[in-house]
């Protein structure tokens, strides 16, 4: 369980740090370079997830689109300096039992 977590979060790292690195570029005038390391770091993303011991591509894929959203609250708050509201971990803390009942429900 915890080599899954741990890959959901570093998966979830990649897309949000390869992206931001790709918005800087395109949205606030930084330099190419950085939208090259964006854009290797999102390979990157594509290839961590491959990793999973869960046996389907869809079931994977939709249990990190919640760990996404939860890491995406932190990152707003912790890069973006926008302090979550009770709403935002509402919804972050509903994601969570989402991708636990998806991953971990026992199944015959």
């Amino acid at each position: 369980m915890l080599g899954a977590i741990f890959l959901f979060v570093i998966a979830g790292l990649a897309e949000i740090g390869g992206g931001y690195l790709v918005w800087l570029w395109l949205r606030e005038s930084k330099p190419f370079t950085y939208g090259i390391a964006g854009s290797l770091i999102l390979i990157a993303y594509g290839v961590i997830p491959t990793m999973q011991n869960f046996p389907t591509f869809g079931r994977v894929y939709a249990s990190y689109g919640g760990v996404f959203i939860i890491l995406a609250v932190f990152w707003g708050w912790l890069v973006d300096k926008k302090t979550p509201d009770l709403y935002d971990w509402l919804g972050a803390g509903i994601c969570l039992i989402g991708v636990s009942v998806m991953l971990w429900a026992p199944r015959s």
